[in-house]
């Protein structure tokens, strides 16, 4: 997961990332969380906003030409906007993964 520092939604984000992988029954899963400090550095890791979930490497809810973001991203869940994914779509991700 990528984040700014100080990010609002950083431990939500993790926290349903922790729920997605145990309702997936994913065991062998190694979460790391990456502070992102600047744009330069954004861009070379692909963060979209923060928090960014990659899985493998790979940001399963990216937006087709959006730039790298040193912002707070929104997602959208169930027709709302929220900091995090929801687990369901979380959960979605890693199966498609």
């Amino acid at each position: 997961m990528l984040v700014v520092p100080d990010c609002p939604n950083h431990t939500i984000a993790l926290s349903r990332i922790h729920d997605a992988l145990k309702a997936a029954a994913v065991t062998d899963a190694v979460v790391v969380v990456q502070v992102v400090t600047d744009t330069d550095e954004a861009a070379a890791v692909g963060m979209q906003g923060s928090p960014t979930i990659l899985i493998d490497g790979s940001d399963p809810f990216a937006q087709a030409g959006t730039p790298a973001s040193m912002s707070c991203r929104l997602y959208r869940n169930d027709g709302k906007f929220d900091g995090a994914p929801s687990v369901t779509n979380l959960i979605a991700a890693l199966s498609h993964a």
